[in-house]
């Protein structure tokens, strides 16, 4: 999916920095969109949940958090003494499949008739 449409009514979309900035805003400091404030300059509340959304369903974060890693580790900026290991990014293994319980080929007993 690109980034943006080629033609799209409307304003131009605001800064992808900005909108970062803003998304990090809110995570940060656990407010609704809507309040978000303007005087921030990061755009609205709408738009950077807009934005959030898109960059979620291109997959961004997923491609970003690798290398992100990554840099701050060859910067010395990671305390891995301090890591914690989780399943959460890591699909569980199913195991031996359940098996198949299969019908009984004896003859039934017959009903009771006392």
């Amino acid at each position: 999916m690109p980034p943006w449409p080629e033609r799209s009514p409307g304003p131009r979309p605001g800064a992808d920095r900005l909108c970062l900035q803003g998304i990090l805003y809110v995570l940060h400091n656990d407010i609704a969109w809507q309040l978000l404030p303007l005087e921030v300059r990061f755009g609205s509340g709408q738009t950077c949940w807009r934005r959030l959304e898109r960059w979620q369903q291109a997959a961004v974060f997923d491609r970003l958090h690798p290398v992100l890693l990554a840099e701050l580790n060859v910067a010395g900026e990671l305390d891995w003494s301090r890591a914690c290991v989780d399943g959460s990014h890591i699909p569980a293994k199913k195991g031996e499949p359940t098996p198949v319980r299969h019908r009984s080929t004896a003859g039934r007993r017959a009903a009771s008739t006392t």
